[in-house]
């Protein structure tokens, strides 16, 4: 909405709500084994209002932003045929509900001193508030009720101990932060951009809703496993990043090739890093989530894209050619963990905690991505007909820090066909698509 000259104020009213069940089967048999029923259930509400300005060099926004959230994980993780005759259905249940509630305000300006030359200065601030409860369980004879299971006793510690709770965690935390953003741009004529940016991110704090408490160790060293020991097992920090980049955007060849290049670094702060791992609870073989933070990590790269027409002319039969093409750089500075066992004689130690970034990588990250696509552009019967093929290639990289060879990624290539034909007038494409 539009109060004054140059000024307009915009509200954005968000309001979502969603439950999924997801059933997993880790081995893939017919027995009821390494089984996964799971159920997400999430309620969100968010609200944003903006101020914005345009007059003359100035330009620029100031706003405020809400986020109400609560997100409720549920599942079992089934082992019917462990034990059959002792433990028979033995189940460990989970049941966590994490809540958060986040307010922001923020500014972004922009000013003009040229036709050439602008710089932009912004800024973030925001409050994190986070809550978990967290409340795994054991069970034999059967599944949890939350997927249909009869109500079983309960086995926890000793067997039949303590109810069959095996961690009942309750924790709260707040994390602030300022991000601020910077950005100068030059122009030295029409056909090119030069640009240079620097920013900061924040992403808040938490507790694994997977997370076993009686996992926790004696961090501070006073011979026992307090509240605070737990505390700091089941928490992890808020993640940050500084990143840079440099950029060039530009037309070439009387406005037949438009491209551009990026430059990039990125330093990482306690980056989160997801994981689920095997652990023994009560004697028995379970998987615990452990959300750890990695230290320090540093990805930087290129990037390098275009579009070329080489036949024809923008309002006719046309071909172009458009091109991506990635370098990553990924590694971890720093990355500390618990360990028990010594990694050059193999054997058992008491829990210590020590730094492995030289055994780690950071997942999912390719060191190469490219794509080249070839299209034929041309009117057909008042409406517009569209060939196009692309070849895609993504490198090797891992599906998660450790290198696992049976999981892990390999390179590969893909490549698409497909054929859309734009009805006169239409609003939308008839499109017909095919992958080899």
């Amino acid at each position: 909405m539009r109060i004054a000259d140059g000024l307009v104020v915009k509200s954005i009213t968000a309001l979502r709500r969603d439950k999924s069940g997801t059933p997993i089967d880790f081995d893939a048999l017919p027995a009821i084994d390494f089984d996964v029923p799971a159920i997400y259930e999430n309620k969100q509400f968010s609200q944003e209002f903006q101020l914005a300005y345009d007059r003359g060099p100035l330009s620029g926004i100031i706003g405020a932003y809400y986020l109400d959230a609560k997100a409720l994980t549920a599942f079992d993780v089934r082992l019917y045929t462990f034990l059959p005759t002792v433990l028979p259905g033995f189940t460990a249940t989970t049941n966590s509900d994490v809540d958060t509630k986040t307010w922001a305000i923020f500014g972004d300006f922009s000013f003009e001193f040229s036709d050439q030359f602008s710089a932009s200065v912004g800024g973030r601030y925001t409050n994190d508030k986070r809550k978990a409860q967290i409340l795994r369980q054991s069970r034999v004879r059967g599944g949890s009720p939350d997927f249909g299971g009869i109500p079983p006793f309960g086995v926890g510690t000793g067997f039949g101990a303590n109810n069959g709770i095996t961690s009942d965690f309750e924790g709260k935390r707040t994390d602030t932060a300022f991000t601020p953003r910077a950005s100068v741009s030059f122009k030295p004529n029409d056909n090119h951009h030069v640009y240079a940016s620097y920013s900061q991110g924040f992403k808040g704090g938490g507790f694994d809703p997977r997370g076993q408490s009686t996992q926790a160790p004696d961090e501070d060293g006073d011979g026992d496993r307090d509240a605070a020991d737990i505390y700091e097992y089941m928490a992890f920090d808020p993640e940050k990043v500084t990143s840079y980049e440099l950029g060039w955007k530009g037309s070439l060849l009387d406005k037949r090739v438009f491209a551009g290049v990026a430059l990039f670094n990125a330093n990482y702060k306690d980056m989160q890093i997801p994981a689920s791992v095997g652990c023994v609870i009560g004697g028995l073989p379970n998987f615990c989530g452990l959300t750890s933070n990695a230290g320090k990590a540093r990805i930087r790269g290129a990037e390098f894209e275009g579009n070329a027409r080489l036949f024809g002319n923008p309002r006719g039969p046309r071909v172009n050619f458009a091109w991506t093409l990635g370098y990553l750089d990924g590694k971890f500075k720093e990355f500390r963990t618990f360990v028990a066992i010594d990694r050059e004689t193999g054997l058992l130690i008491p829990i210590v905690e020590v730094d492995v970034a030289d055994d780690r990588k950071i997942q999912n990250t390719p060191k190469w991505t490219a794509s080249g696509t070839l299209s034929h552009v041309r009117p057909l019967a008042g409406g517009t007909l569209n060939l196009s093929s692309t070849l895609s290639y993504r490198s090797k990289s891992q599906q998660f820090e450790i290198r696992t060879p049976a999981i892990d990624q390999k390179g590969f290539s893909l490549l698409d066909a497909s054929a859309v034909y734009d009805l006169p007038g239409a609003t939308g494409p008839l499109v017909s698509t095919a992958r080899i």
